[in-house]
């Protein structure tokens, strides 16, 4: 904890918290009233009163799903950046790439299930034929070596971020 912020503000909120803190932050950063944010969440389908706007802002009522997901199409953010800690809502650069870790880290658990389940079914297949098992683990093993062997290297990766 930093001595500059007060305890209160350093103990991270609960998600509902969050979204009320960052719809408030989100409509007086665009300048907008509580009318005009009940105007643009009617105008595209999500039914909501002035009073009801400024009523959540203030933590008296309650966000259902959908009316979240209304205010983040008219804020025109992610359900998870608004969400998210009010704190980095200015730092629009590191919520940028908490998003791009997320969808790295989804794409690095889909490709080993895909691994997994073609390793899987390799072993299945060898399982059947027992006579080529030596042949078949010398080209996998080969071909990833190969494939390792041409990814580039993380210091490389870094200088392609800067």
């Amino acid at each position: 904890m930093t001595d500059d912020v007060p305890p209160e503000e350093s103990a991270p909120l609960s998600g509902e918290e969050n979204l009320a803190v960052r719809i408030k932050l989100e409509r007086e950063t665009r300048g907008w009233s509580t009318n005009a944010v009940s105007d643009r969440l009617n105008a595209a389908g999500y039914d909501m009163n002035p009073s009801a706007v400024w009523r959540i802002e203030n933590g008296k009522r309650r966000v259902n799903l959908d009316e979240a997901i209304g205010f983040a199409e008219i804020f025109g953010l992610s359900l998870d950046s608004l969400a998210g800690p009010p704190r980095l809502a200015a730092h629009a650069r590191a919520m940028e790439l908490v998003e791009v870790i997320r969808r790295a880290w989804g794409d690095v658990q889909r490709a080993n299930l895909a691994f997994t389940q073609a390793r899987d079914a390799l072993d299945i297949y060898l399982d059947n034929h027992p006579d080529i098992a030596d042949e078949v683990d010398a080209v996998v093993s080969s071909a990833l070596a190969r494939d390792t062997m041409n990814l580039p290297q993380p210091h490389e990766l870094h200088r392609r971020s800067e």
